[in-house]
């Protein structure tokens, strides 16, 4: 009786240090959301004032046809996932959108943010060109991004690529998150419409300066880095809350099992007490006999 009583104590104190350790995780799958989510949020200025300048270069009748509207190459598709543990079904849920947007489209060249979302896309018949580190904190997302833009435009340059494409898990409310996938490359025209719609915020229009055609290169540019950088962020919010979640249900199963260990402790421990009682009992009734 003492050797299980033993047991259960020793039990009871691994579950009550795991206890600490999801919890302890959960502060920070909880904190890391807020930070990724308000890095976007920061950028949402930035991202209106890019919109404002587009809008005015498009509407720009000059400038003619944009230098990314070349055809024949294949597309870059970037597939961000996880490198770290306790994320539940994140990387093949990512990895199964994007292979249900290549089976469409099998002219593609992929790189993926992430080591463990090889395997899945390896599995469906694909082929990995590169993968990238993901990124540990809101920082290094910007390296990140330069060097997605770097690769893209350096096969661009060689007329290897004409789209880029983006697959990711953003934030969702009803599910903790979603798969998306974003095509930024080519403009296309509903696009470029949208674009032209966005109102100039004051009655003073601006004018611009030099080439109108390299004044739009360089806000296309700066599209593509609030683009990119806004789904890595979303990616890593949705892994953290996939996370979260998960220790969430770790908590909740291990309140329950030290519920159950506790009342087994307390029930083994009241017999082991009886046992003692009955046995003085018979030992005094020995004894007054």
């Amino acid at each position: 009786m003492s050797a299980s009583i033993a047991e259960l104590r020793k039990t009871i104190g691994t579950a009550q240090d795991l206890h600490s350790v999801v919890r302890t995780m959960k502060a920070l799958a909880a904190s890391n959301i807020a930070q990724f989510e308000q890095s976007v949020r920061a950028l949402d200025d930035y991202y209106r004032t890019i919109e404002l300048g587009l809008g005015v270069c498009i509407r720009n009748q000059e400038l003619g046809v944009l230098p990314d509207e070349r055809m024949g190459g294949v597309a870059e598709v970037v597939v961000f996932g996880s490198d770290q543990g306790l994320v539940g079904r994140f990387n093949d849920t990512v990895a199964d959108h994007a292979i249900a947007m290549l089976a469409v489209n099998s002219r593609a060249r992929i790189w993926t943010v992430s080591e463990r979302v090889v395997a899945p896309l390896e599995d469906a018949g694909l082929t990995v060109a590169g993968v990238l580190a993901v990124p540990s904190s809101v920082t290094a997302i910007t390296p990140l991004v330069g060097q997605v833009l770097a690769e893209y435009e350096a096969g661009f340059s060689r007329g290897e690529l004409s789209e880029l494409h983006l697959v990711y898990n953003k934030p969702s409310d009803a599910t903790g998150y979603e798969p998306v996938a974003l095509r930024l490359l080519p403009l296309d025209e509903g696009w470029r419409s949208d674009m032209a719609k966005v109102a100039w915020p004051t009655q003073v229009l601006p004018e611009i300066m030099g080439k109108g055609a390299t004044t739009l290169s360089h806000f296309v540019r700066e599209f593509l880095f609030v683009s990119l950088f806004r789904a890595c962020a979303a990616s890593l919010a949705s892994e953290n809350a996939s996370r979260l979640a998960a220790m969430q249900r770790a908590d909740k199963n291990i309140d329950a099992l030290l519920g159950d260990l506790n009342t087994s402790f307390h029930r083994r421990r009241q017999d082991e007490i009886d046992a003692e009682l009955f046995d003085l009992v018979a030992g005094y009734e020995a004894i007054a006999g």
